[in-house]
């Protein structure tokens, strides 16, 4: 009896009414009333997916995220991309040959060129050999120079060797006014 009293004297403090409603009801106030609801969340209701600011839910993201997130990053590794912004990108396959210069923090290409482009493989005879090489690097200057770039940096992939088709596009870029810096681990 005592208990009784106590529960009515809370709930009519909390609602404004001397009531008592047993713990599995909910609220009939409505959605948006700013009270909380007594019945649970369901597991995979619409309710679970409007709080996320993304829409994907169950997507990964791009970014590495770190074993240990307390972990020192060096002044050099912060400030590389912003000290040298212009990357060289050299891919090259058996049938052609691709180069690109990307602005490291804006992610933006700003010059392109390919053997696979029309107005090129009409001029080459193979679009993968050493002559289109050198011309491939040739063209990325010119594209490079009206883009006022004149510096990049290069880092071959793991698989790529410094050599050949790779270092036939990256020569004929510095001999083209290109100034590029090549990191060999």
């Amino acid at each position: 009896m005592m208990l009784r009293l106590a529960c009515r004297k809370l709930c009519s403090r909390m609602n404004g009414v001397g009531e008592l409603r047993p713990l599995s009801s909910s609220h009939t106030s409505g959605f948006h009333s700013g009270q909380h609801c007594l019945a649970p969340r369901s597991f995979f209701g619409v309710e679970d997916f409007l709080d996320d600011d993304n829409s994907r839910p169950y997507t990964y993201q791009k970014e590495k995220k770190s074993k240990n997130p307390n972990k020192h990053t060096s002044f050099k590794q912060r400030t590389i991309a912003y000290m040298e912004p212009f990357t060289l990108d050299v891919f090259i396959s058996k049938r052609f040959v691709s180069a690109s210069i990307t602005h490291r923090v804006t992610c933006k290409q700003v010059a392109v060129a390919g053997t696979n482009s029309n107005d090129i493989k009409a001029v080459l005879k193979s679009r993968s050999d050493i002559p289109a090489c050198l011309a491939i690097g040739q063209i990325l200057a010119d594209r490079a120079r009206e883009a006022d770039v004149y510096t990049a940096s290069y880092t071959p992939r793991e698989r790529d060797k410094f050599e050949g088709k790779i270092r036939a596009v990256v020569q004929s870029l510095i001999d083209n006014g290109i100034d590029v810096k090549v990191y060999l681990d």
